[in-house]
């Protein structure tokens, strides 16, 4: 086995370079890279396809063409379309009974984060046996999935590169993640021209999904230099071509620089994790059914300002890759906090929980599922309930 240096071993134990671990799926990316769909699968031996997405993929066209594609491989396509914006647990269930009764060997999810980790999901499940509760948590998915392909037709939630799951349940209204190296995809085929079907208002909350990922990810406790890495140029690049490509949607160009920094912004998450923002905004989908994308666009200023002084070099950085200018050493949030407030006015977002019908009865509650997300473990500041509720009560 290979052993540190002296001068390695005391350069980690003094934290200038802690060991870290990087996990990613075979990329391919680049548009028209879905066309290759068929090919892949036969490379992994499948036969019999579980195709999971929704209607609004059918609709676009995107499922269809896929299922094209793999039918003229010779594959036989089974579909299941029964995912909810925010994937619930009956869904994942009812997906792997279908899987098992059709005796499906390969899984392809085609669509945003909801079809992926739905997809995710249910392999998991039959590869499991078990409930998909039963799966919440950290390194919890002890048998792999079968073999697992994303196609992504949206620019943010970058599922098809991340180990996380993120499944409603409903009974409790809450959200819960599942999160193992086991949930990473065998391949994602990252093709920015299945973005363009997307409207304007999921492009812009996508996208401020990717920022998100990225800022929390660079500010993580449990970041790396090469997460840091992905979590920067991400930022740079979701900076400046989401306004372009929400202003001018059938750019293209546009369109394959947000989807790279969303996949960079991806490739830093899945491996520093998040932060508080995710933690606030998987309870906020789970208790009112509220897009992902949206409840971190009204969060993500009032997390930074919370965390600000517990790493402030680092929302510095952040803050010159979405301005091209250096912030003064002493300039504090305000910087930075204005930066994400002209993004989302030029995003059309309007600021207030309050208008995705949050009240103030409801923080009780949604701070008390913040406080045990497992992405509260990553964030640069200790974050109480109190804190919690009150930084909620600011975004309404």
């Amino acid at each position: 086995m290979a052993t540190l240096d002296a001068d390695r071993a005391i350069d980690v134990i003094h934290g200038t370079l802690p060991i870290r671990k990087f996990s990613a799926p075979e990329i391919i990316m680049g548009d028209g890279s879905r066309n290759l769909v068929g090919q892949y699968v036969l490379s992994l031996s499948g036969k019999n396809v579980f195709l999971v997405s929704d209607p609004g993929i059918f609709k676009a066209g995107w499922a269809g063409e896929v299922i094209g594609e793999l039918e003229s491989s010779g594959i036989n396509v089974v579909v299941y379309d029964g995912v909810s914006p925010n994937p619930k647990s009956s869904e994942v269930m009812r997906g792997a009974e279908v899987y098992e009764e059709a005796g499906c060997d390969l899984i392809v999810s085609v669509g945003g984060g909801s079809s992926m980790d739905c997809g995710k999901a249910i392999g998991a499940v039959v590869s499991n046996q078990c409930d998909v509760l039963e799966l919440e948590g950290i390194d919890e998915v002890v048998m792999p999935a079968p073999p697992f392909i994303c196609i992504p037709t949206t620019a943010g939630s970058s599922a098809d590169v991340s180990q996380f799951a993120i499944i409603n349940d409903e009974q409790k209204k809450r959200k819960f993640a599942i999160i193992s190296k086991t949930m990473i995809a065998d391949l994602a085929l990252v093709d920015p021209e299945t973005t363009v079907t997307m409207d304007p208002e999921l492009t812009a909350t996508t996208g401020i999904d990717a920022l998100s990922h990225a800022f929390e990810a660079y500010v993580s406790n449990a970041s790396s230099v090469i997460t840091d890495m992905y979590a920067l140029e991400a930022v740079k690049l979701v900076a400046e071509y989401l306004p372009k490509a929400y202003g001018e949607p059938d750019n293209l160009m546009f369109r394959d620089k947000v989807m790279l920094g969303s996949m960079y912004a991806g490739l830093a998450f899945s491996n520093a994790s998040l932060g508080l923002v995710h933690a606030m905004a998987h309870s906020l989908g789970g208790y009112n059914d509220s897009p992902h994308g949206e409840c971190n666009a009204q969060l993500l200023e009032h997390v930074v300002a919370f965390n600000y002084s517990h790493a402030e070099a680092k929302y510095r950085d952040l803050e010159a890759a979405m301005s091209g200018k250096v912030p003064s050493k002493n300039s504090g949030p305000d910087g930075l906090i204005r930066e994400l407030r002209n993004m989302t006015s030029e995003l059309d977002i309007v600021p207030g929980l309050c208008h995705m019908g949050v009240k103030e009865d409801d923080l009780e509650y949604l701070s008390e599922n913040a406080y045990v997300d497992p992405c509260l473990a990553t964030n640069p500041c200790p974050a109480t309930k109190k804190d919690i509720e009150r930084i909620y009560h600011e975004s309404l």
